[in-house]
């Protein structure tokens, strides 16, 4: 067993140097990233939107998205705060398949990961430069964090990723509101134990050094189903679903609790269309308590430019290769219903 070394050791800050935010940008950014630390600890009651493509393949589609998502934000921007999704390393349970932006930046062409780093940093520096909208990305691989933490103001934990001991004490170094999802299998005691370690100052070696993490009090809980042992989904959004998270962060001793709903995978069972309904029964159920109407305010969101999906190597633009998304038309209307009933 070995690992053969087929580039150079890549120098983290040249990498940023050659993609970072102008002055300007980076003003803008810093005052979004407020106004999202305050949705995520209360002070600021709107409700939260992590929405976008499951993965963003597809650079300019990605910024017809962007640029439409940015002007629906303004329509709404009293009510609610839009994060588009910019999601470009994507979890393969067997290692086959499209593994994201990072490893491949053409589906005619193999794996290139450092054209990838390049190519990640240009698509997040496009959306905030020429949108003002600032991004989420997934953290699957944890090494890579320093590769964009200057560029991106939300940070996922995938459902594979957050019984890693890795990722729960790196997610503790986050200086972004970082969504913790449940595993699949939904124990909810995992997750939590999760958001417990992110929550806490963590020693450990990170990127060939003993490193100590300052805690990160804006992680949360999000909440996207899970598959019993038959292979079925189990959705947890539904009231019970809702009031036992709440108890969870009653019973313990959490910082700024926050409960998002992801309203596609085992939630939806990859149905894109329910996510409509996921969403508005949720809306719903947060009027039946207090305590759900304060905490339970974000949404993952999967939607894109055309609805469903098609196989990678499909040429219609703005249209899902991964998971099946939410259409342009359909996202707006149910944007604009949240915004109605917010």
């Amino acid at each position: 067993m070995s690992f053969t070394k087929i580039s150079q050791k890549i120098n983290t800050d040249t990498v940023k140097s050659v993609t970072k935010l102008e002055p300007e940008v980076a003003a803008k950014k810093a005052a979004r990233d407020k106004e999202l630390e305050a949705v995520i600890t209360g002070a600021d009651q709107r409700i939260l939107l992590i929405i976008g493509p499951c993965s963003a393949h597809d650079e300019e589609a990605v910024m017809e998205y962007a640029h439409r998502l940015a002007k629906l934000q303004e329509k709404v921007a009293d009510k609610i705060f839009m994060v588009p999704r910019i999601y470009t390393n994507k979890p393969r349970t067997n290692g086959d398949g499209y593994k994201g932006l990072l490893h491949q930046q053409n589906m005619e062409e193999g794996p290139n990961l450092i054209r990838g780093i390049l190519a990640v940093r240009k698509l997040h520096k496009r959306v905030i430069t020429e949108t003002g909208l600032t991004t989420a990305d997934e953290m699957l691989y944890p090494e890579n964090l320093e590769l964009v933490e200057d560029l991106v103001s939300y940070v996922a934990i995938g459902a594979r990723s957050v019984e890693d001991q890795q990722h729960r004490f790196v997610a503790s170094g986050i200086d972004q509101p970082t969504g913790m999802k449940n595993p699949t299998s939904g124990n909810l005691s995992v997750m939590f134990n999760s958001l417990y370690a992110a929550q806490q100052k963590q020693e450990f070696i990170y990127n060939g050094a003993e490193v100590e993490t300052s805690s990160n009090p804006l992680a949360h809980v999000v909440l996207r189903g899970a598959l019993n042992d038959a292979g079925k989904n189990v959705p947890n959004y539904h009231y019970e679903d809702l009031m036992a998270v709440l108890k969870f962060y009653q019973d313990g001793t959490f910082k700024n609790p926050f409960i998002v709903v992801d309203t596609n995978h085992d939630n939806s069972g990859k149905q894109w269309a329910e996510q409509v309904r996921i969403v508005k029964e949720t809306m719903t159920n947060r009027t039946y308590h207090a305590d759900l109407h304060k905490y339970v305010r974000g949404f993952m969101i999967e939607s894109y430019l055309e609805d469903g999906r098609q196989e990678p190597d499909g040429q219609v633009f703005g249209q899902s290769i991964t998971d099946p998304c939410l259409g342009w038309e359909k996202t707006e209307e149910l944007v604009n219903w949240i915004y109605e009933q917010a």
